[in-house]
């Protein structure tokens, strides 16, 4: 079910919108707020990525430390309790 403010918005009322756009900005600032836009978007998706893989390493880790049966933690623990050579 859309919003009644979005059942209204149809091509004239963007093009509309495009045309006061090109009038208060100027045609040739049009394309670089489009870039810019398009940048700061790329930047965002780019540092949620980022943020979503820090998560997901923190929860492997807290996992790690709370379960003693897995193969990392056996494996690290059996390298401190073998003496040097």
């Amino acid at each position: 079910m859309l919003h009644p403010v979005l059942a209204i918005i149809d091509a004239p009322i963007i093009i509309g919108i495009l045309v006061v756009g090109a009038i208060l900005f100027g045609a040739d600032k049009l394309p670089k707020l489009a870039r810019s836009a398009g940048q700061a978007k790329k930047e965002f998706m780019m540092g949620q990525i980022e943020a979503d893989e820090a998560a997901a390493k923190a929860r492997e880790e807290s996992r790690a430390r709370l379960d003693p049966q897995t193969p990392e933690t056996a494996a690290s623990t059996s390298d401190k309790s073998t003496p040097p050579a």
